[in-house]
């Protein structure tokens, strides 16, 4: 089965073109690394919660939404390993400013225990 990257990520409204392009940037990269799939969801019914929520997780502000991205991995092995390459990779200091606060951004690796994909 394989192994999945997720991120949260809060993502200016205004910069939706800006975090396009550059998740179009980057997705060479990882396949280049060996993921299988990325996927980017741009957060368009992200609800309030009463505890707890998508958006208080990585403290959004008011102009801005949740994007919920994950990068399907063959294996956690090859996660592993393309996560330490990848650091060094030059094609990094080649992409576009960021155009969301990096320092909110989550990320975490999860092993899958069911997946109804035929």
């Amino acid at each position: 089965m394989s192994y999945i990257q997720g991120l949260l990520i809060p993502v200016p409204l205004k910069n939706k073109d800006a975090y396009c392009t550059m998740a179009e940037l980057a997705a060479p990269i990882f396949k280049d690394y060996g993921a299988i799939r990325i996927v980017e969801a741009w957060g368009d019914d992200v609800p309030d919660g009463k505890v707890t929520d998508f958006k208080r997780a990585v403290k959004a502000e008011a102009d801005e939404t949740v994007v919920f991205s994950w990068i399907e991995w063959p294996d956690k092995q090859t996660y592993e390993t393309a996560a330490k390459k990848m650091e060094t990779d030059p094609r990094w200091a080649e992409m576009p400013d960021m155009p969301f606060d990096g320092k909110r951004m989550m990320w975490a690796g999860f092993a899958p225990i069911l997946d109804t994909k035929s």
